[in-house]
């Protein structure tokens, strides 16, 4: 059975960050991220293909994917 996400806009992520009070940059640094990219991320200069753009599009709700992680030997 195929998932369905709602995919959301960077305006929608924006708002969700007002409406709960956490800064992008907080944000970022719980997840591991830097915040520089978080914020390419959101004003649509990075493509979100691979890599770290792909797992914060993906944890923000800006494209359906998923994340796979693989643990270092």
């Amino acid at each position: 059975m195929k998932r369905t996400i709602k995919v959301k806009t960077t305006g929608q992520v924006r708002a969700d960050f007002n409406r709960i009070g956490k800064p992008v940059t907080e944000w970022a640094r719980e997840h591991g991220f830097k915040p520089t990219l978080v914020y390419e991320v959101l004003r649509g200069r990075i493509l979100c293909k691979r890599g770290k753009s792909h797992e914060i599009a993906v944890l923000l709700g800006l494209k359906d994917g998923e994340i796979q992680r693989t643990e270092a030997p």
